[in-house]
């Protein structure tokens, strides 16, 4: 069976990131999280894969993003670009690498029926 919404064959998920200079802290990024979270939660309940993870370093703070598709201008990077630009945050962003699934993605934990 084809899934004709998935621009990526079958055990393949892109994972690309924003770089964000100067660090910002958690409380400042608080708005950026929930975001994040809705995506993660909204991909869920559509049996997409995207999820998008905070990782803070002394000198700058990026967001991991792993998805099903490599396209960087779906709405949810719109939306998370503006929220950045909020906050008057430099930021740039990397390009989509292939990464296998198996690889990139923990197993699936079992939801509630």
């Amino acid at each position: 069976m084809t899934n004709s919404t998935s621009s990526s064959p079958p055990g393949k998920v892109w994972a690309y990131g924003y770089r964000i200079v100067p660090p910002q802290t958690e409380d400042r990024l608080a708005s950026i999280k929930a975001l994040l979270e809705a995506e993660h939660s909204d991909a869920r309940l559509g049996a997409r894969t995207w999820n998008g993870r905070f990782v803070h370093e002394q000198k700058i703070t990026h967001i991991l993003v792993v998805s099903d598709s490599p396209d960087q201008d779906r709405e949810v990077n719109r939306r998370l670009e503006f929220a950045l630009k909020e906050l008057k945050a430099g930021f740039s962003m990397t390009v989509p690498m292939a990464v296998e699934a198996d690889e990139a993605t923990p197993p699936a934990t079992g939801r509630p029926a």
